[in-house]
C-alpha cells in the first residue's frame, strides 16, 4: 500500500512516468507532514514544567492533529483510487450510442470523485493549519519553528489540493455540483492563507 511505502519508494513512483501517484497524492503527503509537525510541537510541550498551564490544551490539540494526520495520510490512496476510477471510465467502449451514454455517465461520476477526493484533503489541511496557529501561539519555544513549518506545509497541501479540484470542475456537467465545490475550495483557500500567515508571523515573533 502507498501509505506504508518508504519515502524513497514514494518519491521514485512520483517521479516515474506512471500517472499515479501524482499531485493529489503529493498534496496528501504534505498535509500529513503538516499535521505531524503540529503533533511534534505538542509532544515536546507536554510534560515540560514551563508549559504546565497549556498542557491540557496541547493534549487536546495532539489528539486532533494525530487524527488528522491519519486521515490525511489515508487520502494518498484515496486520490489514486479516484484517479484510477476516472481513467477506467475513459477506457470504456464507445462503439454504440448506448455505450457512449454509459461511458459519458461513468466519466461524469469519475470526475466528481476526482474532485471530492482533493476537496476532502483541502478541508483536512485547513483544519491542520488552524491547529498550527494554536501551537505557534502556546507551544514550546524551543521547537516553535516547527509550528511554522507545519502551517506552511499544510498550506502548500491545501493549495495543491485546490488545483486538483480546479482542473476537474470545468469538465463536470452538473453546474450545481461544480459551483458548490469551487465555492467551497475558494473559501478554504481564503481561510488557509490567512491562518497560515498568522501562524508564520506568530512563529517569527517567538523566535
Amino acid at each position: 500500500m502507498i501509505k506504508e511505502a518508504s519515502v524513497e519508494k514514494f518519491l521514485d513512483d512520483l517521479a516515474s512516468s506512471k500517472a499515479t501517484p501524482g499531485g493529489g497524492s503529493a498534496a496528501a503527503v504534505m498535509g500529513a507532514m503538516g499535521a505531524a509537525l503540529v503533533s511534534m510541537v505538542c509532544n515536546l510541550t507536554i510534560g515540560k514544567k514551563n508549559y504546565a498551564e497549556v498542557e491540557p490544551e496541547m493534549r487536546a490539540i495532539l489528539a486532533d492533529s494525530e487524527a488528522l494526520r491519519s486521515r490525511i495520510a489515508g487520502m494518498v490512496a484515496e486520490d489514486v483510487a479516484a484517479f484510477d476510477q476516472l481513467m477506467a471510465a475513459y477506457g470504456l467502449p464507445k462503439d454504440t450510442d448506448e455505450q457512449k451514454a454509459a461511458r459519458s455517465a461513468a466519466i461524469q461520476e469519475g470526475l466528481k470523485g476526482a474532485t471530492d477526493a482533493p476537496l476532502a484533503c483541502a478541508r483536512a489541511c485547513a483544519d491542520a493549519i488552524t491547529l498550527a496557529v494554536r501551537v505557534a501561539e502556546k507551544g514550546n519555544k524551543g521547537v516553535i519553528s516547527d509550528a511554522g513549518v507545519g502551517a506552511l506545509a499544510a498550506q502548500a497541501a491545501l493549495r495543491s489540493a485546490a488545483l486538483n479540484v480546479y482542473i476537474n470542475v470545468p469538465m463536470i456537467k452538473d453546474p450545481a455540483f461544480a459551483e458548490s465545490r469551487k465555492a467551497e475550495v475558494e473559501a478554504l483557500l481564503a481561510r488557509g492563507t490567512a491562518e497560515a500567515e498568522k501562524a508564520y508571523q506568530i512563529t517569527v515573533s517567538r523566535l
